[in-house]
């Protein structure tokens, strides 16, 4: 006893709890600043009331894998299937973490955010255990977490970028305590770590280059770091394999293509110059895109500007960072690697590698969503820095509360979803209808008998009126969900493959379902639901 408590007190553990059960709380508090702001509280976000409809596939995903160990019904988009199994087009490896607090937990319409801040926070713990940040450092993180609004924002949600963020949190936390203790089990858990995350996202496989450097430069002959860099070659091509495997067999084609490889293509119809010419010229014009958000970002509201303004200054911080860490080494002829120069390095890389793969893959305007993560962990890496980390958080935290708190103001990206009681009673209605209408076929699962389509609108009355889709989360445990486009269902109505459809009453749709002998089971008056022959 009393060595563990000469151990305890030598290495200041007290302090470091202190620390770590603070920052486990921020999570917690900031959600509930931002629902007190909106007048709510977190026991009021209704998941059915979003107008995200992301999150209704994840959900359903997740529930039919607790369910049944995978979805009985395919999702997809316009009917379209996975290979195998009936995973929608995304990777299933992405909501892990929610089927694990399923399996302890439960799962219902509160388990998303629950766990969220639950891993959240967990991640806060953690990176001050692993850490060990001084008071003025810890000060930092809190100050710049809690002016990032996408923290409490995305943990408010059903999505899963509150997960990529608890994965990068506690990489770098890791990654900084081997720094300090170099430990051989710590670059295999990175490994582990970044592996994982590549299978979440492919572009997160920029984090399986630091434990690489890691291992490489841990070798002290130019044998095992020959041996090292082909082990971690070798480590990269099976994930990104596995990952190839995931996309080409589980995953379902969407709507439209999910990576734009154009400019990959332009290599072999146009050989290596060309190629290399229509890369510069599309990365010119898209950059140019690209900028002119950015400058909307900072001059009005516009939620995707504001994100691509953020991530360029957080990228111009860190690369600030470490240009100063670099040149205090030269000067001081000591090595800066321990003081965490090569993971702020990693990040800042990363930030920079990221921008042309965001350009000559991803929509411009839908791309956004991915550099969130990028910024969460400069928001635990920047206050780090030993010298002047106060001025750059000072700074970074005046341009987080700029753009994501005082123009935060569109309702679609940051109004939070709470319930309303006239889509709970309507809900409670339809699940009683889908209850006695719907009927699971646990036979030769996938299969398209366990699949409503959701039509995404109609025209009634020659005005667009769009699917309440919210009510399919009513569906019963294991149904899958086909999203269809109007001219997808109209186009092929005698050969829908699906068994059931949700749309608009008094449309087109409607009157093609009459007409090709399907039954209806249900309508309000302003939703049907039919069964397909």
């Amino acid at each position: 006893m009393e060595r563990f408590l000469d151990w305890w007190k030598r290495e200041e553990r007290y302090v470091t709890l202190i620390k770590s059960l603070l920052l486990l709380l921020l999570p917690l508090v900031c959600c509930a600043a931002y629902c007190g702001a909106q007048g709510h509280w977190i026991g009021e976000v209704y998941l059915p009331s979003s107008q995200w409809n992301d999150e209704l596939f994840y959900y359903k995903q997740v529930e039919g894998i607790l369910s049944h160990g995978y979805p009985q019904g395919y999702f997809g988009f316009n009917e379209s299937h996975a290979l195998k199994l009936s995973f929608a087009a995304w990777s299933p490896v992405l909501v892990f973490p929610w089927v694990i607090w399923g399996l302890l937990f439960g799962w219902n319409l509160s388990s998303p955010v629950i766990c969220n801040i639950v891993l959240l926070s967990l991640a806060c713990f953690l990176y001050v255990w692993l850490v060990k940040p001084s008071w003025k450092q810890l000060g930092a993180v809190a100050f710049l977490f809690c002016l990032y609004n996408n923290f409490a924002r995305y943990m408010l949600s059903g999505m899963p970028e509150a997960l990529c963020f608890v994965m990068l949190i506690l990489f770098y936390s890791l990654a900084v305590s081997y720094l300090r203790r170099r430990k051989d089990y710590k670059i295999a858990v990175l490994f582990l770590m970044s592996c994982t995350m590549t299978l979440m996202r492919p572009y997160l496989a920029l984090f399986l280059l630091l434990p690489a450097y890691f291992w490489i430069s841990r070798e002290r002959t130019c044998l095992g770091k020959w041996l090292s860099a082909l082990g971690s070659l070798l480590v990269m091509g099976v994930t990104l394999g596995i990952y190839a495997c995931i996309k080409h067999y589980l995953g379902a084609e969407y709507l439209t293509p999910l990576f734009f490889t154009d400019w990959i293509e332009a290599f072999f119809r146009q050989g290596f110059v060309g190629g290399l010419r229509f890369t510069f010229a599309k990365l010119l014009t898209k950059g140019q895109e690209y900028i002119a958000y950015a400058k909307q970002g900072i001059r009005a509201v516009n939620t995707t500007g504001a994100i691509y303004a953020g991530y360029l200054i957080c990228l111009f911080v860190l690369a600030v960072q470490c240009a100063e860490e670099w040149y205090a080494g030269r000067r001081s002829r000591r090595n800066v690697a321990g003081s965490c120069m090569a993971v702020r390095c990693h990040l800042a890389f990363c930030f920079l590698a990221m921008l042309p793969a965001l350009l000559l893959m991803y929509k411009t305007i839908e791309g956004s969503r991915h550099l969130l993560t990028f910024m969460a962990a400069a928001v635990f890496l920047i206050p780090l820095v030993e010298a002047r980390f106060h001025v750059k958080a000072l700074c970074l935290g005046a341009v987080f509360a700029y753009l994501y708190i005082y123009r935060a103001t569109d309702p679609y990206d940051y109004q939070v979803a709470y319930l309303q009681e006239e889509i709970r009673v309507s809900l409670e209605e339809w699940q009683a209808v889908f209850s006695e209408s719907l009927v699971l076929e646990e036979e030769n699962t996938p299969n398209y008998e366990n699949v409503v389509i959701w039509t995404q609108s109609d025209m009634v009355e020659d005005a667009p009126v769009y699917t309440t889709w919210q009510l399919l989360y009513a569906l019963p445990e294991g149904f899958g969900i086909s999203c269809c486009t109007r001219d997808y269902v109209i186009e092929n109505a005698e050969s829908l493959k699906s068994r059931y459809l949700l749309g608009p009453a008094g449309g087109e749709i409607e009157r093609l379902c009459e007409e090709t002998g399907c039954r209806l089971l249900y309508g309000d008056g302003e939703m049907v639901l039919y069964e397909i022959p």
